[in-house]
């Protein structure tokens, strides 16, 4: 406001009321004529709105699928060794396969992961869908998990020889 003189300001003020004037009683033709100003009231919003939210998703725990036991772990009978959900690790010696794809060891053991060579049965899912697409000559490799059994102490004596 310092920089504008009082003059202007006055100026100003002046030629404003003569604006209003005109424009409330009519003004010369070819202007629209406004209704008088009035001080209206508006409410704000005191909260802010909630956006809705496409990606509701995320909020359940994780499933902690992987390997349980690592090669070289003992393990009893019944330990779980690995969770899946689709098979990456296929049950091998001494080893079961649950219904959710679980796999446990049968006995207890050491356990061994080995990749062997899969060569999939002529009328199996695998050798006309997987095999298929495969380039000549391609060499299908599949994870098996395996339990060494521990060998059998032979502390046993029979009830006779007592």
């Amino acid at each position: 406001m310092t920089s504008l003189g009082s003059a202007s300001l006055s100026a100003m003020a002046a030629s404003l009321s003569v604006l209003c004037r005109v424009l409330r009683s009519g003004g010369p033709s070819g202007f629209l004529t406004l209704a008088p100003l009035t001080q209206s009231q508006s409410r704000l919003a005191s909260k802010k709105s909630g956006g809705s939210s496409k990606n509701r998703g995320g909020k359940s725990p994780g499933k902690h699928y992987g390997v349980k036991k690592l090669d070289g772990d003992f393990v009893h009978a019944g330990n779980i060794l690995a969770t899946q959900r689709v098979i990456r690790w296929h049950p091998g010696a001494h080893v079961g396969i649950g219904r959710n794809k679980t796999i446990f060891a049968l006995e207890e053991g050491t356990v061994r992961f080995t990749k062997e060579v899969f060569v999939p049965p002529p009328e199996s899912p695998d050798s006309t869908e997987v095999v298929c697409r495969l380039p000549k000559g391609a060499i299908i490799y599949k994870t098996f998990i395996n339990i060494v059994p521990t060998p059998q102490v032979a502390r046993f004596r029979l009830v006779d020889m007592l």
